[in-house]
């Protein structure tokens, strides 16, 4: 019975626990190297656009801006993890990376489900061996002229046997133990049916709390994101698009997978600059969409260039959030829309057990907000005419921590699946912003020479002189290319 017992101990998972009251201990940096471009005359410093935990926690992949995925080097962090002794340090890839996930399954003990999908520019998707990097299968997205389309966003479903891509006004759906091509889920009207999600209106009569929307649609554009509600009895994902939304349509809907391109919702805002209250969307170009692990109703939003995360609950009326998370107190405070000043991806990332949200920011920042359920006491209409939960202004929520941990801006920060540890990634790019400025002679031509001195033209009028012109372009660079692991442990008590 011992025996047995421990066994069952052992099999049991916890989710970790993190102390979010100090600042979390370093425990492990790296720099990516430099690359040599246009035939080694010139060098970029290249840097991790993203990183993503195995599902076992073995290893962490990152996506680096040369167009290749690098395994970090903190291996064997989980106990029981075996790596292959031959993993490769760098795996180059053919065309910028626009995305990539990790099989549901992974695992480092099990060869066959050690892969994950990477969508590249101009190819097929690919599904690769993390082992290795050789390729296992392709999934071809061809558009009317016989061209390979890349999806910016890809997506397994729970059920780990459906592969969803998202790219400009469809979702592809293929079926991951058949390669080749998929089922499309058109996002605009057809000619027969005008259910969809481009156009003027979609012809549905949804019903959302207590209020009832007849003419709605996801606007037009690049489906930029996708999730799934990790809830086992749900089939539901939701979808967003680069294009922001308008009065009448929404950037974010839900979706079944039994319904097919039949959306069931649509997500809303709170617009406090107008004067009508609600709106149909966030003005902005949906960069994330995560469910929560712990509470798979709650879904959360980033946006391009807005330093918040909007929080919509699947349970009650979708028009509005429940819950806007600002990194910016003075922002928020001034009554502002808190905006960011770059187009680069920032992602968030929600800790298995669904109580701390993590995001980064472009001053190299972390920020940790509390997703405890909030006590709020509900409004409700009354015969003086009170106020109603729909009129009340959206809480805003600051962080619960914050500190500095990279020099530049951190493209995305992600918890491990089984112990209190954070990987987080920084860099950008940044060009000269003071550039040498181009002057011409008198007569109108140039000449580029080396030395830059002003020299004569033969064969041209006495005064008529050529000057030095740069002629190659500027390369970017980055401040802060690392690759950071912080303990978010608490502190073991020292027993007396």
């Amino acid at each position: 019975m011992n025996g047995t017992e421990e066994t069952l101990e052992h099999a049991l998972w916890a989710p970790p626990v993190y102390d979010m009251s100090r600042s979390p201990r370093k425990l492990y940096a790296t720099h990516l190297p430099q690359s040599q471009v246009d035939g080694g005359r010139d060098s970029s410093t290249v840097f991790a656009r993203m990183a993503k935990w195995c599902p076992d926690g073995s290893v962490a992949l990152a996506q680096c801006e040369d167009a290749s995925f690098r395994p970090t080097e903190m291996l064997g962090i989980c106990r029981d993890a075996v790596l292959p002794s031959s993993l490769p340090a760098c795996l180059r890839q053919s065309a910028p990376i626009l995305d990539y996930a990790w099989y549901p399954t992974a695992h480092s003990r099990d060869p066959a489900c050690f892969c994950f999908v990477a969508s590249v520019r101009e190819c097929p998707v690919k599904l690769l061996n993390a082992s290795d990097g050789n390729l296992r299968a392709s999934y071809r997205i061809v558009d009317h002229r016989e061209r390979h389309i890349a999806p910016h966003s890809v997506a397994f479903n729970i059920g780990a046997n459906k592969l969803y891509c998202g790219f400009e006004d469809a979702i592809e759906v293929f079926d991951v133990q058949r390669p080749g091509e998929g089922i499309r889920l058109r996002t605009t009207p057809s000619k027969k049916s005008r259910d969809g999600l481009k156009g003027k209106f979609s012809r549905m009569s949804i019903t959302l709390g207590a209020q009832t929307y007849s003419e709605r649609c996801l606007s037009v554009g690049i489906v930029s994101a996708l999730a799934f509600a990790p809830d086992v009895a749900s089939d539901l994902y939701a979808a967003g698009t680069l294009s922001p939304s308008s009065p009448t349509a929404s950037n974010i809907a839900i979706f079944s997978e039994a319904h097919g391109e039949v959306p069931l919702m649509f997500v809303g805002a709170e617009d406090l600059q107008s004067s009508g209250g609600a709106r149909y969307g966030v003005q902005a170009s949906v960069s994330q969409l995560m469910f929560n692990p712990g509470r798979p109703y709650l879904l959360y939003a980033s946006f391009r260039r807005m330093d918040e995360i909007y929080c919509w609950d699947l349970r009650g009326d979708m028009s509005r959030p429940i819950e806007v998370f600002s990194t910016q107190a003075t922002q928020l405070i001034s009554g502002r829309t808190p905006r960011s000043l770059t187009n680069q991806r920032l992602r968030f990332d929600i800790d298995y057990a669904g109580k701390w949200l993590a995001v980064g920011d472009t001053e190299g920042t972390i920020f940790v907000f509390d997703l405890a359920p909030r006590s709020d006491t509900v409004v409700s209409a009354n015969s003086e005419g009170g106020p109603t939960p729909s009129t009340l202004p959206v809480p805003r929520t600051l962080p619960t921590m914050r500190y500095h941990a990279h020099d530049d801006a951190i493209g995305s920060v992600t918890f491990h699946p089984l112990q209190s540890l954070l990987l987080s990634v920084s860099g950008s790019r940044h060009f000269d912003s003071d550039p040498s400025p181009d002057t011409s002679s008198a007569s109108g031509s140039e000449e580029d020479i080396d030395d830059g001195e002003l020299v004569a033209r033969a064969g041209t009028p006495p005064g008529t002189r050529a000057v030095s012109r740069r002629r190659t372009k500027p390369q970017p660079t980055a401040s802060d290319t690392t690759i950071s692991l912080w303990s978010c442990a608490p502190e073991m008590q020292s027993e007396t």
